[in-house]
């Protein structure tokens, strides 16, 4: 029998629920977000949770040692800058200092967005953006300020679904 908590086991998630079985008319059906930190948005299809590649990174760190502290830990300046100034904070400690929570840092792309993709986004926005646009995907990375571990924690795509043009760019006027 197929059961649908058997991936979050290996994931350090807790499970979705009890197994639903083939029949049911919930069969398939997620009840809650992929992962703790993920908003839930009426729209969000495609959902990749990077936990067991975080948990390879950790393990080749930890117990291996083939990865050096100075690898895991090498966020860039604009990262570090970009969860201070508009990073959501977690209660999850840092998996490699332990001393400061994790912050998340969650980036939007897509084509119909324009020159606004790339951008950051708070996860209280991404609702409206998902009624405002056909298809974009949003990408969360999780942060630590103390010690610069950074990763990439999930991505999905959000969207109506309907395809639209990207916004017109401003033009500036030179004299």
């Amino acid at each position: 029998m197929y059961r649908l908590d058997t991936s979050a086991r290996y994931a350090d998630d807790e499970p979705i629920g009890k197994s639903i079985g083939t029949n049911s008319p919930d069969f398939g059906r997620r009840r809650r977000p992929a992962a703790p930190y993920a908003g839930w948005v009426w729209s969000q299809r495609a959902v990749i949770d990077y936990s067991l590649a975080r948990r390879a990174t950790l393990t080749e760190l930890f117990t291996r040692g083939t990865s050096s502290l100075d690898d895991a830990c090498d966020a860039h300046p604009y990262l570090l800058r970009a969860a201070r100034h508009y990073g959501e904070p977690t209660r999850q400690p840092c998996p490699i200092c332990g001393r400061q929570p994790l912050t998340h840092v969650t980036y939007v792309y897509g084509d119909e967005l324009g020159q606004y993709s790339g951008r950051i986004k708070p996860t209280a926005e991404l609702e409206s953006m998902a009624r405002e646009h056909g298809e974009f995907t949003v990408y969360v990375v999780e942060v630590c300020q103390g010690c610069a571990w950074n990763h990439l924690a999930l991505s999905y795509v959000l969207g109506d679904g309907t395809p639209r043009k990207p916004p017109r760019r401003r033009q500036t006027v030179e004299d």
